[in-house]
């Protein structure tokens, strides 16, 4: 971690993302009059190569599913 003030900031912030791309800080704190106000993090892009599609293979739709249901139109007084 790495602290500095909020004009050693705004003078290096280009060194900072740069520190951050590295991985050479994990995080940078930017404190006013000693005191932290602000942490600067890395932004990592989320993994989704797991999740789209993980339930394939795991249950089959019937063929009739988007098919009109009485018991359910009963439920939502669609009728009587």
């Amino acid at each position: 971690m790495c602290q500095m003030n909020v004009l050693e900031a705004k003078t290096n912030f280009s060194k900072i993302i740069a520190m951050l791309e590295r991985k050479e800080e994990k995080e940078v704190i930017i404190a006013r009059a000693g005191k932290p106000v602000v942490k600067i993090i890395a932004y990592e892009k989320e993994d989704i190569s797991k999740r789209i599609g993980i339930a394939k293979g795991k249950f089959t739709i019937p063929d009739d599913f988007d098919e009109p249901d009485e018991e359910i139109a009963r439920m939502f007084g669609m009728i009587d």
